[in-house]
């Protein structure tokens, strides 16, 4: 890790309540949930970190896109990234949401994931944008049929929300929590 783990009891005021906004909004509901995961980082730089955090609670918790939807789309881009902790917490996520866990292995190796119906669509999608940095129009209209305008707002959102995520763990190196399986052991 390249950042020190900070001490909740040793906070500033600013990054204590970024660190009370994520405890006590729907991540937390109330639970310390500590510095894991993103949460160090963004709890460190407050005035940025405050404001991301705020958009990660809206992409999950706010919008109506369906839980396993949501999900593929946070598995494909932690996949993409090979962000260590975002896949192995998602990946568990996407199951609880109903995803089978055959695809979720697949994209985890690097395969194409039989998703089926709009998760698939969520997975071309998001690996459309990851990859081409836009929409083709056909993907644009498949993704329209079957989320609407709005939630394609979401959709897009939770995906740029995941690729910034992602790149915070990779660039950082933060390290997966004690129990978390690594879902890409032969990456740095």
């Amino acid at each position: 890790m390249r950042l020190t783990k900070l001490d909740r009891h040793e906070l500033t005021k600013a990054q204590q309540t970024v660190l009370e906004e994520i405890e006590q909004g729907p991540r937390g509901k109330g639970r310390k949930l500590g510095l894991i995961g993103p949460f160090n980082a963004l709890v460190r730089a407050p005035e940025v970190g405050g404001p991301v955090q705020a958009l990660g609670a809206a992409v999950r918790y706010a919008g109506s896109l369906p839980e396993n939807v949501k999900e593929v789309a946070i598995c494909t881009v932690g996949a993409y990234y090979h962000a260590k902790f975002e896949f192995s917490a998602h990946k568990n996520l996407a199951m609880k949401a109903g995803v089978a866990e055959a695809p979720l292995n697949q994209l985890q190796a690097g395969d194409q994931p039989d998703f089926t119906g709009d998760e698939m669509t969520a997975y071309q999608i998001a690996s459309e944008m990851l990859l081409n940095h836009g929409l083709s129009d056909a993907t644009y209209a498949s993704g329209i049929a079957a989320f609407t305008e709005n939630r394609m707002i979401e959709l897009v959102a939770t995906i740029g929300y995941y690729c910034l995520i992602s790149l915070t763990l990779n660039c950082f190196k933060i390290p997966l929590e004690q129990g978390m399986e690594d879902p890409f052991p032969d990456r740095i």
